[in-house]
């Protein structure tokens, strides 16, 4: 039967595939693909650790059966007969290694989503005691997970794909088993670390339960330029696995199990989403200037050195956010041995600078914290009431001085290679600003010291506090430059958690404060002739675009994807007839009724 879900559009574009769930664990559950040569090596690890919990939960039985009825009542020993059935189980076992054989998932993850589709088969049970035996059954799948933990295989980044049959071809694309169908990811919810993972995988778009706009889930989706929809509130409740599913990234729509009919109304906005695609690359060579004849700077935001590739392709002049957190995703917090070390460090900026032909590259310092937590976990599940207004970004670079200063030293021996510009993120107090300098004065000392070559760096703030925004004279003293992140600025200027759906109706980007202190930021800079770049959300959205460049915005950094259609609107833009326009909205107590659509060129 056909549903639908609705949810937050972060991602434009239609996605169409078979859904594949991510069930959460009480563990930590790695989810990769394995190689066809690595299936045998997966099944026999699932095999070792039955075989090992079998034995264990025998010795349990084995030590009940001496006990006395005062010390093991002899439902204990019931339940452990249970737990053995189960994991003997054929429905089990022969369900997960379909997924490893017939999906190339990893050991772990083929647990999982067995275990997913085993307990719906248990809620439909009408005999409660029965229904009551999933708990038996998830308890079963935690020992084997406890036992193959540690044991995982190298990750592979991309299952290879089975060329499907001239008859498949011919064939309804949701009628049988469609191994080469395209797969759509549905999720709870998906850490920064995770989307990474799943950056360098096949999936064709995805939905997660919670999540806003600005989350780093919805970031990393735009700059995977896959349709993504967030905050579906129970999609990974209702969507089963292998279900067809169409994620519409513009409308916020997840349609599940859709008709013939829905299928090829959505086939077609999916063929003319690539036809416009098209079109826009053809603006790719073609320089970003305005109707009257001004410059533009279309920067790109990136997560990993390799992004630099997706970057060039379409058309940046440069890297206006390198976000060197996703460096450290994944790894412990607690060990700085477990952090990417100085040459680490180093050889990935390094990378950076040459994937980018001579163009610059700026590199913002590690912003942990809130959304983003070093090891892959929720950090709403750990003991900061609000970890938004915690210890983040340069906040816990200062209170880790050793850390920071690595990755100083790797950035400034990184600048021998090309221009590097060093971006500082959530400054806002003074005495901030001075610690920050000194350590990379200090950075700067030790490679002297050390006989090290490297090179000079410009120096940026991030402006993303209302307190920095409204002390800029502060700020224009120290630094070269600055950048304004719209995401944090319209979180913490509304009082907004951006990774919250319950909330997120009330993220606004067109608010009158909002407005007014980029505007002013620009206008500062611009009379002061300091740089100034937006390097968030509303620096891709082309609702925006008309109005940065009419505050003076002449550097605007986003996602790869997002630069040919900001392109598209700097070239029908006229920025000399844009003024008493801007004026109107800065002035207005609704922005946003004036936003779209802009003014033309007249």
């Amino acid at each position: 039967m056909t549903f639908a879900v609705h949810g937050l559009p972060v991602a434009r574009g239609i996605a169409i595939g078979r859904a594949v769930l991510v069930v959460s664990s009480r563990l930590d559950v790695a989810h990769y693909f394995i190689k066809p040569e690595e299936v045998e090596a997966e099944i026999d690890r699932l095999r070792v650790a039955r075989n090992a919990v079998s034995e264990e939960l025998q010795k349990l039985q084995a030590s009940v059966a001496l006990m006395g009825p005062n010390e093991a009542p002899h439902e204990l020993s019931a339940l452990l007969e249970v737990h053995l059935m189960l994991l003997q189980d054929e429905v089990l076992t022969s369900g997960v290694k379909h997924w490893i054989v017939e999906r190339l998932y990893n050991a772990e993850w083929a647990l999982t989503t067995q275990l997913e589709v085993v307990a719906r088969q248990f809620d439909e049970m009408e005999d409660e005691y029965l229904r009551e035996r999933k708990a038996d059954l998830e308890q079963v799948v935690e020992r084997l997970l406890h036992r193959m933990k540690g044991t995982a295989a190298v990750l592979a980044p991309t299952p290879p794909r089975r060329k499907r049959s001239a008859e498949d071809e011919d064939s309804d694309p949701t009628a049988g088993d469609a191994i080469d169908a395209p797969l759509v990811l549905i999720a709870h919810d998906l850490s920064p670390a995770d989307m990474l993972q799943f950056k360098k995988s096949v999936f064709a778009g995805f939905v997660t339960d919670v999540g806003g706009r600005t989350s780093h889930t919805a970031i990393v989706a735009r700059s995977m330029d896959i349709p993504a929809v967030v905050g579906a509130r129970t999609a990974s409740q209702l969507v089963r696995q292998d279900d067809w599913v169409i994620i519409d990234g513009d409308a916020g729509v997840v349609i599940v199990d859709p008709s013939p009919i829905i299928l090829a109304e959505y086939g077609f906005k999916q063929r003319q989403g690539d036809l416009e695609r098209g079109r826009l690359a053809r603006l790719r060579h073609k320089p970003a200037v305005t109707l009257d004849g001004q410059r533009v700077d279309l920067l790109a935001n990136i997560e990993l050195p390799e992004d630099t590739l997706g970057a060039v392709k379409a058309g940046a002049v440069g890297v206006g956010l390198f976000r060197s957190e996703f460096l450290f995703m994944g790894r412990e917090a607690q060990s700085l041995t477990r952090l990417p070390d100085e040459e680490e460090q180093y050889q990935a900026y390094k990378r950076a600078v040459e994937g980018m032909q001579g163009m610059p590259v700026t590199i913002r310092t590690i912003d942990v914290g809130a959304d983003k937590p070093l090891d892959g976990k929720s950090v709403r599940d750990d003991a900061h009431l609000n970890p938004a207004l915690g210890l983040r970004a340069i906040r816990w670079s200062l209170a880790d001085p050793a850390m920071f200063l690595t990755q100083v030293r790797a950035i400034l021996r990184a600048a021998a290679h090309g221009e590097i510009h060093l971006l500082i993120p959530m400054l806002a107090h003074a005495s901030e600003i001075r610690q920050t300098l000194a350590l990379i004065d200090f950075a700067r000392a030790e490679l002297d010291n050390r006989g090290m070559v490297h090179g000079h760096v410009k120096l940026g703030a991030m402006i993303e506090v209302p307190a920095a925004a409204l002390t800029l004279r502060i700020f224009l003293k120290h630094f070269d430059f600055l950048s304004i992140g719209t995401n944090d600025l319209i979180q913490y200027t509304l009082a907004i958690d951006r990774a919250d759906e319950s909330v997120a109706h009330l993220y606004d980007p067109a608010h009158p404060a909002v407005l007014r202190l980029v505007a002013e930021t620009i206008a500062e800079c611009r009379r002061q002739g300091k740089g100034v770049s937006v390097c968030g959300e509303m620096a891709g959205d082309i609702a925006f675009t008309r109005l940065l460049l009419g505050m003076g915005l002449r550097s605007f950094s986003m996602h790869p994807s997002q630069i040919l259609a900001v392109k598209q609107e700097v070239l029908r833009a006229d920025t000399s007839k844009l003024t008493r326009w801007v004026e109107q909205v800065l002035e207005s107590d609704d922005p946003a009724s004036l936003l779209l659509p802009a003014p033309a060129p007249q």
